[in-house]
């Protein structure tokens, strides 16, 4: 996972957050990788730090840039 250590939300932000990521997980197909629930996490945190803050935004760039991710 990238640094995030300079990155501070309100408790309302991570929640919202926790709701993207909750709600692009629950999207996957079984089994989740780990690294596919990072990559989300990773895309939700960078978005958040921009400044969005609607749920469905954060989950649809997020599996957006799951998508175009390169293949490991």
């Amino acid at each position: 996972m990238k640094n995030f250590s300079n990155a501070e939300f309100s408790p309302e932000v991570i929640e919202i957050m926790t709701t993207a990521l909750e709600a692009a997980v629950a999207t996957l197909p079984d089994p989740v990788h780990s690294s596919h629930v990072n990559a989300l996490a990773e895309s939700i945190l960078r978005t958040a730090s921009a400044g969005e803050r609607n749920v469905a935004n954060l989950q649809r760039i997020a599996l957006m840039e799951l998508q175009l991710a390169p293949r490991k």
